[in-house]
């Protein structure tokens, strides 16, 4: 009897949107060590290459983007994160949602620190045609990573609580768009971008499934208190 309990609690975790998550948990895992190998093993610039030449065209085209890219991409930037990254979650504790606020704390610090980690690692020095000054490393990419998990645990907590799902999407989207615009202006190459997109996914994911098994176990032991 205990192992059909313990079966059938297994199959109530096994849904299809954790198996979804999995897959994507996997997937962003498998595709950062797949660019590190591309990049620092194979020494392949053709992705990197590509990129550029894609902006630089459309740079060409509409010179009027530029000034506009500078400002999306001031919304991933460390001035703007450390912010956001202590005022939302105040925000949240405030207003009752100490959950969320926890989480949204954890997605940024937690993410900050796991790219400077991997920077520092792999060591990769930014394009020499950069077309703003920055300090720093190269790859991941820190706008895209934290920005994925900022936005990517914004996202969720608005998916999960069924408040406006469609804002989750375009919380997404201006994820993706910010990284691009570190390929748009050279401070970044292609690869650096993509694998702080698959780097932040999988912060995420990894905070995700931690906060699901603690509050589940809080949870539990509340109710074994009370009973």
């Amino acid at each position: 009897m205990k192992q059909a309990r313990r079966l059938l609690a297994l199959l109530e975790i096994l849904t299809a949107e954790v198996l979804l998550v999995g897959l994507v948990f996997v997937s962003s895992l498998l595709a950062f060590f797949y660019l590190a190998r591309v990049v620092f093993v194979e020494h392949s610039t053709a992705l990197d290459q590509f990129g550029f030449a894609q902006m630089d065209a459309l740079r060409q085209h509409e010179p009027g983007l530029t000034a506009w890219v500078g400002v999306i991409t001031f919304f991933a930037s460390l001035p703007f994160l450390v912010m956001v990254g202590l005022v939302v979650p105040a925000l949240m504790w405030w207003r009752g949602l100490r959950r969320e606020a926890t989480e949204v704390f954890l997605a940024v610090a937690g993410a900050s620190a796991l790219n400077q980690l991997l920077k520092s690692s792999f060591h990769r020095v930014r394009p020499s045609s950069a077309l703003l000054q920055q300090m720093g490393l190269s790859f991941p990419s820190g706008h895209s990573m934290i920005g994925m998990a900022f936005y990517g645990c914004l996202a969720w907590i608005l998916w999960r609580h069924r408040q406006h799902p469609l804002w989750a999407v375009l919380l997404m989207a201006w994820s993706v768009l910010i990284g691009l615009t570190r390929v748009y202006l050279h401070v970044h190459y292609a690869t650096d971008v993509l694998a702080g997109f698959a780097a932040g996914l999988f912060w995420l994911i990894l905070l995700r499934m931690g906060f699901h098994f603690w509050w589940r176990k809080e949870e539990e032991t509340l109710k074994s208190v009370k009973s």
